[in-house]
């Protein structure tokens, strides 16, 4: 019998898995594979805090602090590839076009630093003057009005990250089994069994984080999780000349030199299919951002599906029903790795959740009787 077992083997599920392992204990991740709806596919790879937390002081505060231990993590996890995950804590840059952008950002700003509670991080508010002082590399476009700035945010190559997490995971002793979908899972007297096209498994707990089929798996433990896919779509450019100083969002430029160009966030799509339409809009976007991009050439584009709860926060449950079964989801898998990969993952090992998760529980959903 395992200690953990671990449905799920995206961002989400790899951190809780990771986590786990490297604290010791004997833990299984069991993953669909290639098949399975990469979020990581649809991911900017941005640490990202601001507008994070709106409405949710605790949503806020968790940012924030997994933003806080994501040196750690980085350094553990390159260790355990043997390479660099491309992380860069330099702050990040969000563009505004336009004036009407520049007064929205600003609202935005002012609604997440009077809420209740702390704000997800100290966010600047940028003119078009300051946006230049920071970044004098980049020719950017007139429209380009100002943005904002947290000097706490950063990036990492999003698919260097879930490889990373794997390794570190293999490392610390866990066990990987890609290709094996879990189609049942049920509580037993001692423990959890967890049903596959080809085996039954055992463990004393488990962790139901694989994305958008967390709401049947999570029923059969008495826990109620509501998700829905959100499309996002990704444009990558050839190699180019640095042209940020700074990571930014919207439009990237990796450490590898090549321009990442997203995301959109279509609601309600489950097709992961890329749409002519929408990349056209985010390069012309990108183009009035940084005019140099019109001579660039587009290397590859494609979708990804997101799990997105009904108001947007994550979802972190603990089963009532069935100590012991717990279910995590959240869009912002790359920010919150390193919380998933430490308290959150120390958590559930001590059989609870987090202090101060109690605003993140599935509870907030429920219909009040009449």
């Amino acid at each position: 019998m395992f200690d953990v077992a671990v449905i799920g083997g995206g961002m989400v599920g790899a951190a809780i898995a990771y986590g786990c392992a490297a604290r010791g204990a004997r833990t299984i991740m069991l993953d669909e594979g290639d098949t399975a709806h990469r979020a990581a596919r649809a991911n900017a790879g941005l640490i990202f805090s601001q507008g994070k937390g709106e409405g949710s002081p605790a949503y806020a505060a968790w940012t924030r602090a997994s933003i806080g231990l994501w040196p750690e993590l980085a350094d553990a996890l390159s260790l355990a590839g043997e390479t660099s995950i491309g992380f860069r804590h330099l702050g990040v840059v969000s563009f505004c076009l336009g004036e009407q952008e520049l007064e929205e950002r600003r609202a935005l700003l002012r609604r997440m630093h009077n809420q209740a509670g702390r704000p997800a991080a100290p966010v600047r508010l940028l003119d078009r003057g300051d946006v230049c002082a920071l970044m004098p590399r980049a020719a950017l476009g007139g429209e380009v009005s100002g943005g904002s700035y947290s000097p706490e945010d950063g990036d990492v190559n999003p698919l260097l990250l879930l490889r990373g997490l794997r390794a570190g995971f293999r490392r610390a002793g866990g066990t990987h089994l890609p290709g094996r979908a879990v189609e049942r899972v049920r509580a037993e007297a001692d423990g959890f069994s967890l049903t596959t096209q080809t085996d039954t498994l055992r463990a004393a707990k488990v962790v139901v984080a694989c994305g958008l089929g967390i709401p049947r798996l999570a029923a059969m433990l008495g826990m109620a999780v509501p998700v829905h896919p959100v499309r996002g779509q990704m444009i990558v450019t050839e190699r180019l000349a640095k042209l940020l100083d700074l990571p930014t969002s919207g439009v990237r430029q990796t450490v590898e030199g090549s321009l990442q160009i997203g995301t959109t966030f279509e609601e309600g799509v489950a097709e992961p299919a890329t749409r002519v339409e929408d990349l056209t809009r985010m390069a012309a976007r990108a183009v009035r951002i940084l005019p140099a991009l019109a001579g660039a050439n587009v290397i590859r584009a494609w979708a990804g599906l997101r799990p997105v709860t009904p108001d947007g926060c994550p979802v972190y449950a603990r089963s009532t029903a069935h100590p012991g079964a717990f279910a995590a989801v959240c869009h912002s898998g790359v920010t919150l790795a390193a919380a998933h990969a430490g308290p959150l993952a120390a958590a559930i090992l001590a059989g609870r959740l987090p202090d101060g998760l109690a605003e993140l529980t599935p509870e907030r959903f429920a219909v009040p009787p009449d």
